[in-house]
């Protein structure tokens, strides 16, 4: 009778904690933060040609500047570039206002600047808890070229 009250016992504590892998512990982290821009990859690829990848990397001014998504689905880019010739300054360049919808489950995120007409299209390529990968769809006038900038990000600590 023992044996059959522990075997009971270890069933339930089983059972209590846990046969529940539901086999989905990815972690989702959100798009809403203050964003350092580290580097971009600028991809260009025309119609049956090979594609061509630029790596621009940024300086310690072009890393001044930020992107704030805020959750009322709104946000600001402010772009900082050196200023003058002799002795350059580092200073904003740019302030964008935009407004954005993010689609959590197909990672894409459309991003509308005040001012401008047209929305720019991205993807998430990555988005944890200290990194943001951004690839953004740049119109070209030649519909034979496709042409992305991704951009790489981090998170900055608010």
């Amino acid at each position: 009778m023992k044996k059959l009250a522990l075997l009971f016992a270890g069933l339930s504590l089983f059972v209590a904690t846990g046969c529940n892998d539901d086999g989905d512990n990815t972690m989702e982290y959100p798009l809403v933060g203050v964003w350092q821009p580290l580097k971009e990859v600028v991809t260009t690829v025309e119609v049956g040609e090979e594609p061509v990848s630029d790596l621009i990397t940024y300086t310690d001014c072009e890393k001044e500047s930020r992107w704030r998504f805020n959750t009322e689905a709104s946000g600001k880019r402010t772009r900082n570039g050196d200023i003058g010739t002799t002795t350059p300054q580092c200073a904003i360049i740019s302030d964008q206002n935009f407004t954005y919808t993010y689609d959590r489950s197909a990672k894409t995120v459309v991003i509308k600047y005040q001012g401008i007409v047209e929305p720019s299209n991205g993807k998430i390529v990555t988005l944890n808890d200290t990194t943001l990968n951004l690839s953004i769809r740049e119109e070209t006038q030649d519909p034979t070229v496709y042409k992305t900038r991704t951009y790489t990000m981090r998170r900055i600590p608010q």
